[in-house]
């Protein structure tokens, strides 16, 4: 059984497309049948989230923490307790490909990093998507985490300890705490996330944020300075 996280504050805009998006991956050919539990995290959500999930008939759980770590974490042993063997995680404004769940776990590791894609620079300088395109590194071997695209299995989950509960890079501590006790990680470019380009992050110091950090400083700078996320 495979497990789906999904931490979500305030998403009613967007989250309907990111449960299409996981339901038709869950539904995948090429997993044979096995059951995918998708749980999503409403973490002190005051719009009208809780009713779309509601009438998605995805599995649900309310939470107040106001942070996305704890978020990811309960929605984590909620699934290990159910005897998931597998936890992916992705957030509530991105979409996921059909057979993201197959390229995680053809990866063959004990954790898998994939990239991710913005679905609209129009809110954006035009300078900032070309600076992205010149130093995002999309392809295998890369070293970007990111929530929206992360897959582990249960046991190496469970030896790294979980999610720190964090109110930004959370993703980038699991990780860490992953490689340090043993767990191989795949770089791979095969699982695809589409997420949202928005600059009014939810969680702060995400990476709307840093979008919007990149916006500000290089929207009319030289590429070739450009950070890389």
């Amino acid at each position: 059984m495979i497990g789906v996280v999904i931490p979500a504050h305030d998403e009613e805009q967007l989250i309907a497309a990111c449960l299409d998006s996981v339901r038709r991956a869950a539904a995948h050919p090429s997993l044979h049948g096995e059951a995918v539990c998708p749980l999503v995290v409403l973490d002190a959500c005051t719009d009208a989230s809780l009713p779309i999930v509601s009438a998605s008939g995805f599995s649900h759980m309310t939470i107040g923490a106001h942070n996305v770590g704890v978020a990811r974490a309960v929605g984590s042993q909620a699934l290990l307790a159910r005897g998931v063997r597998w936890l992916a995680f992705t957030d509530a404004d991105s979409r996921v490909a059909s057979d993201w769940l197959v390229a995680q776990l053809q990866a063959g590791a004990d954790a898998v990093c994939g990239p991710v894609s913005v679905d609209d620079w129009s809110g954006l300088a035009p300078s900032v998507s070309a600076i992205w395109a010149k130093r995002y590194h999309d392809a295998d071997g890369h070293r970007h985490v990111h929530g929206a695209n992360l897959g582990v299995a249960a046991y190496a989950y469970a030896r790294a300890g979980g999610f720190p509960p964090l109110v930004c890079s959370e993703d980038v501590a699991l990780v860490e705490l992953l490689i340090e006790t043993g767990a191989t990680v795949a770089w791979s470019a095969a699982p695809r996330v589409v997420t949202s380009g928005r600059l009014n992050a939810r969680a702060r110091g995400g990476f709307g944020d840093t979008l919007a950090a990149w916006a500000d400083e290089f929207g009319t700078g030289d590429a070739s300075v450009m950070p890389s996320p």
